[in-house]
């Protein structure tokens, strides 16, 4: 394998001695080569162990996570920041905040935001992945 990567080493050695002109000395070059790193793939194959006198997997399969419902607290009136995190305490990760004036400004210091609306309402018991909409505008506005 090595003397694949010596051979064009060899060459390239070869035509740059070879480039010198009316008897002046060769430029010296150093060529290091190294042989690339071996490719590892790893692959995971999940074959459930099967009970011949049943037919049926012997290993627990892996259910799908539910998520659960809960009742979306009233965060309307607070500050954007605070309303996000009485929201994630809830247990509701799943926030999106908008400009309530429609202007599509982006909320960068949420502390001075109040929120005027939520999507969907406050007091509804809803799956804890459920997208909640807060809209807010500037204090002051």
């Amino acid at each position: 394998m090595k003397a694949a990567y010596l051979l064009p080493v060899a060459a390239l050695v070869t035509l740059a001695a070879c480039g010198t002109a009316g008897g002046s000395a060769a430029p010296v070059v150093t060529v290091t080569a190294t042989e690339p790193a071996p490719a590892v793939t790893v692959t995971e194959s999940a074959s459930p162990a099967v009970s011949v006198e049943d037919e049926t997997p012997t290993t627990s399969a892996r259910k799908p996570v539910v998520a659960e419902k809960k009742t979306l607290p009233d965060v309307v009136g607070m500050n954007l920041q605070a309303a996000q995190d009485r929201l994630q305490a809830a247990g509701f990760y799943l926030l999106d905040d908008k400009d309530a004036t429609g202007r599509g400004r982006f909320q960068v210091f949420d502390r001075n935001w109040v929120v005027t609306r939520q999507k969907p309402a406050a007091g509804r018991k809803v799956s804890t992945d459920t997208l909640i909409v807060l809209y807010a505008k500037k204090y002051g506005e």
